[in-house]
């Protein structure tokens, strides 16, 4: 392991001050939390590197879910959590110290029958009105990048909302994963999945910042356990288990 005794130490203090790593998990993501039959205890593969995060520093785990990522980021400084397992966004690296990436998962566009573009950059075009979740990790990045389109965000954040916004006021465009995508292209026949993305999510696991010293100790440590996560095949390996291959890549 690159880890050391010291930088496990230090970082513990941190990740799991009380002997317990309590893990924050956005319920919302249905590619990372696959089995919700007891919300108390989601499966997948974000619970799943939760659990290794704390075998890596010798601790209990206590998962703490989130109904989305934007509840989840509003906890940060309310001391409910140790780390959380969420997209890393410059809007949210202000208050969350984050890793580097384990995994990632295309954003791309669904388009209404008619629409003629076919690249994700075609979008972004004056009188194109684009729906989407407000607070996702996608949402923020379209904030940040969308020069002519509208952005139209849902009331509250959820893909479904996303979906209903764009049938109910038939906008040109609907932000979205690709898999959530891919099935809603189904239910709208002449519609279109466009081949390209506009973003990559980055999930990361990240840890409220607070003593700066401390914060990036906590983050060093995180760095080398994603590193081993990923060149030990762990991320790999937790894609097939949960079934989320090809819909979920590892990180590079």
């Amino acid at each position: 392991k690159r880890t050391n005794t010291t930088s496990m130490l230090a970082a513990k203090a941190v990740l799991a001050p009380r002997g317990t790593v309590r893990a924050a998990i956005n319920m919302s993501n249905i590619l990372l939390v696959t089995n919700r039959a007891d919300p108390a205890q989601p499966g997948g593969v974000a619970p799943d590197m939760a659990a290794a995060l704390a075998d890596a520093l010798g601790a209990k785990l206590q998962l703490v879910p989130y109904k989305n990522p934007g509840a989840l980021a509003d906890s940060a400084g309310a001391g409910e959590w140790d780390v959380g397992l969420i997209g890393a966004e410059p809007a949210r690296a202000a208050i969350i110290g984050f890793s580097a990436p384990y995994a990632e998962i295309e954003a791309t566009y669904l388009v209404r029958p008619g629409v003629p573009f076919h690249t994700a950059a075609q979008v972004d075009t004056e009188g194109v009105r684009v729906a989407s979740s407000r607070r996702s990790a996608y949402t923020l990045w379209l904030e940040d990048n969308l020069r002519a389109a509208q952005l139209v965000q849902t009331e509250e954040p959820g893909a479904e909302g996303s979906w209903d916004l764009f049938q109910d006021r038939e906008l040109e465009a609907l932000a979205g994963l690709r898999s959530f995508l891919t099935g809603k292209a189904a239910e709208l026949p002449g519609s279109r999945l466009l081949d390209d993305r506009f973003t990559s999510i980055q999930q990361a696991i990240g840890t409220p910042r607070g003593d700066a010293a401390a914060c990036d100790a906590a983050v060093a440590f995180l760095d080398s356990f994603v590193a081993d996560a990923k060149s030990s095949g762990l991320v790999a390996n937790l894609l097939a288990k949960h079934g989320v291959e090809g819909k979920l890549s590892v990180a590079l």
